[in-house]
């Protein structure tokens, strides 16, 4: 018996230091803006932000209306530059790196991850008065786009492998944890969107094996009214630009 409880109690222990080290160290887990760093002066973006420069891209300058884009985490934005101009040929399109994202300064965090959010929102919407401002969210984005899309008058919403809460995502990958506890960083996309009313595009990949099919399924179950939704086949989480529908289905829809 007394074998017993000094197992007990070091496994106890074990999962207490495992419990604490996922706490401690979410912010590593979820966000990887190292494999997105350019220098900054590559880009044509900039604004101030608390004392930081946040810097991006601007696709097709000088057009009416606008899109800003929000990408995926560990997702180069500018990849996508050539494709954005062909898609969306009557916008303006805007990607801005997330805080240590890109050529962007400071360190990501979900609470000024979002602040930042609405203030680029704030920016471009000044730049285009009295225009439309579209936003898109891929992936991580999605959840910062349906932030946004709460706070500020978004005319049409598309949301790209989107996800109820990001604290679900965690659970689902780590179902032995308390993840919904520990989480710091949540993003709860149904949340945010609990009174959205305007035009939505929810895109999801039928292999997604980042994002799980009943994430998306509870974000588009707790809309209070039905998105349109398009589900690219035989894609997973990362493979969304290889398909021809995907592009169409963005500009068919924000056009």
């Amino acid at each position: 018996m007394k074998f017993v409880w000094s197992l007990a109690t070091v496994l106890a222990l074990v999962y207490a230091g495992l419990c604490a080290l996922m706490y401690f160290k979410q912010r590593d887990l979820i966000y990887y803006p190292q494999i997105t760093r350019v220098d900054p002066a590559q880009t044509d973006f900039s604004m101030q932000r608390e004392g930081l420069v946040l810097r991006g891209w601007t696709v097709n300058p000088g057009r009416a209306k606008a899109i800003v884009y929000f990408g995926g985490n560990g997702e180069s934005i500018q990849d996508s530059r050539d494709e954005f101009a062909r898609w969306f040929p009557g916008h303006s399109v805007y990607l801005v790196a997330y805080r240590g994202y890109g050529a962007s300064d400071g360190q990501p965090d979900e609470k000024t991850l979002l602040a930042d959010a609405l203030a680029v929102f704030d920016r471009v919407q000044s730049q285009h008065p009295g225009q439309s401002v579209s936003v898109i969210g891929r992936s991580l984005g999605s959840g910062v786009a349906a932030y946004v899309a709460s706070k500020r008058p978004v005319d049409r919403l598309v949301l790209v492998t989107p996800y109820d809460s990001l604290a679900e995502i965690g659970q689902a990958h780590y179902p032995w944890l308390p993840v919904r506890w520990l989480s710091t960083q949540r993003y709860e996309s149904a949340a945010y969107l609990a009174g959205y009313k305007r035009p939505l595009l929810v895109v999801r990949a039928d292999r997604d094996e980042i994002i799980p099919a009943e994430s998306t399924a509870r974000l588009i179950a707790s809309l209070p009214q039905p998105p349109q939704v398009v589900t690219l086949p035989d894609t997973g989480h990362n493979g969304l630009n290889d398909k021809p529908e995907y592009g169409q289905s963005l500009s068919a829809f924000l056009q």
